[in-house]
């Protein structure tokens, strides 16, 4: 699967359901369908995953050994909130109550893209994010990509 790109405001309505933004549609696979897999992101936020984005990340955890204390905490955190979600007829997606409260979600939301996978955050929240980690960004890129990443504008 390619990688989704991306960041778009959105609004969830008072039933819990946000129209998945067209921009976004337009980037999926054709064998992407309308079926996503939805749970608990990291730092409050929620994951969206394309089903068969979602397979693939099953599978490795499948192979992972259950009898390791960190293997079955991480799955327990990971897979407890996990629901599948469909696209209905308006291209809306139904947000399950315990994963709105879990991620703290009001009305206005940020449907951001993460590669593999998008978050939906709180538009505040999200806003608060970005401003609090800003200043450690060069930093962080410097200790996650190191010289092992490619800059983009050499050979």
């Amino acid at each position: 699967m390619a990688g989704f790109l991306g960041e778009y405001e959105i609004a969830m309505d008072a039933k819990g359901r946000f129209l998945m933004p067209a921009a976004f549609r337009k980037q999926l696979s054709e064998t992407a369908g309308d079926s996503f897999v939805i749970n608990r992101g990291m730092e409050n936020c929620l994951s969206l995953y394309t089903k068969e984005g979602w397979d693939k990340i099953s599978s490795k955890l499948d192979k992972l050994n259950d009898f390791n204390q960190k293997v079955q905490r991480f799955k327990r955190l990971f897979l407890s909130g996990a629901v599948p979600v469909e696209l209905d007829t308006a291209g809306r997606i139904l947000l399950p109550r315990p994963l709105q409260e879990y991620a703290g979600l009001k009305k206005d939301l940020v449907f951001a893209a993460q590669g593999n996978k998008v978050e939906i955050w709180d538009k505040d929240t999200y806003y608060e994010y970005l401003r609090k980690h800003a200043d450690d960004f060069s930093n962080l890129a410097d200790e996650v990509l190191g010289g092992d990443f490619m800059d983009p504008f050499q050979q």
